[in-house]
């Protein structure tokens, strides 16, 4: 365990609990929850509202919702316990790899390598990329970004555009940007509720309308817009588009399948992605299952998409729902899942 200095400790401690200190020395780390951060979008709707029951007022319409986020300006804060108030980063800035685990806390320090966000796409999101890793530290914007999408909700015919639909190389596809026929060479994926895909960075891609869908990405807000459907904003200014900065990330590969398969079992954890930023998996269940984490060296995050069940962890007991999120500290090693009804959640970490 690395050794803390508490000086300048922007730790906050509710009134009515132990001293924070007091609390560091037993090591009392607990399954945490946060309130979300809004995000409203051109492209938004009311679906966080309406389906997940999170209140975004006063926004007019919601895009994102971000429940569990350490990026800079825009970090969740704890909603529940002795440490309420205070945010993510601030958290792994204190408690290190007892919250993260060890690996992790080396590799990315006080920043939480994770987001996580539910997303409502009332209208088509812009047709984008994001940059890996390597160009990012290159352009000096921190991490890249790849993510995976978790379907919760479709409307009949909804679609996402995923990668191209044949071999591209840069001059063909410059050749189809310049003459604004884009669209022609993107592959396009019906979606249904339970659809996973995986959105590895420098994969060119896009939500249509009609989807509510939960993401898990690393920790980057960095998107390059390349098209947006030559849409104008409310004073009638087209959104900035990044269509130079986007051509050194494009991975122009095909991939043998832009979906992600995975079997339905019942009472059993099934892999969905895992790669070196983040492992998912999913969990549909309606008895108690317990979870043991002792070989893990990670955090774990539950993201509840369907149902609600109670956690029972250390001393702890926390209740979640569809659209909640509990982050599990890499120190507590055992969790037992309760479902109230047949539920479903996924199960992230780092591996």
């Amino acid at each position: 365990m690395k050794n803390r200095t508490f000086a300048n400790s922007p730790i906050k401690c509710n009134q009515n609990s132990l001293n924070p200190f007091q609390r560091f020395a037993v090591n009392e780390l607990y399954p945490m929850k946060f309130r979300p951060r809004f995000k409203e979008k051109i492209w938004g709707g009311n679906r966080i509202q309406t389906d997940l029951g999170m209140d975004f007022s006063p926004l007019p319409n919601c895009g994102e919702a971000w429940v569990l986020s350490g990026v800079a300006g825009s970090g969740t804060k704890v909603s529940n316990g002795f440490l309420q108030g205070n945010e993510l980063n601030e958290l792994v800035e204190v408690y290190m790899e007892d919250l993260v685990g060890e690996s992790a806390f080396d590799h990315y320090g006080n920043e939480f390598p994770l987001l996580v966000k539910f997303i409502d796409s009332n209208d088509s999101l812009s047709i984008q990329v994001h940059p890996d890793d390597a160009l990012a530290a290159r352009r000096g914007i921190g991490n890249g970004k790849s993510e995976m999408w978790y379907i919760l909700e479709a409307e009949p015919g909804a679609e996402v555009i995923s990668g191209f639909n044949r071999k591209m190389d840069p001059k063909t596809y410059l050749e189809f940007l310049a003459k604004n026929k884009l669209t022609e060479i993107l592959n396009r994926e019906k979606v249904n509720r339970g659809d996973v895909f995986d959105i590895p960075a420098g994969r060119i891609h896009a939500l249509g309308p009609g989807i509510l869908l939960a993401e898990i990405q690393q920790t980057s807000d960095t998107t390059y817009r390349i098209y947006d459907w030559d849409r104008v904003d409310d004073k009638g200014k087209p959104r900035e588009l990044h269509q130079d900065l986007a051509l050194e990330a494009i991975d122009f590969s095909l991939p043998a399948s832009f979906r992600t398969s995975y079997r339905k079992v019942l009472n059993q954890t099934v892999p969905l992605v895992e790669s070196i930023h983040f492992t998912t998996q999913i969990l549909t269940f309606d008895k108690a299952i317990r979870k043991d984490y002792s070989e893990l060296d990670s955090f774990v995050i539950y993201v509840c998409v369907e149902g609600s069940l109670r956690i029972e962890c250390g001393s702890s007991i926390e209740t979640l729902k569809k659209g909640e999120v509990l982050l599990i500290p890499a120190v507590l090693q055992n969790a037992i899942l309760i479902p109230s009804k047949e539920s479903r959640i996924l199960e992230v970490f780092i591996s």
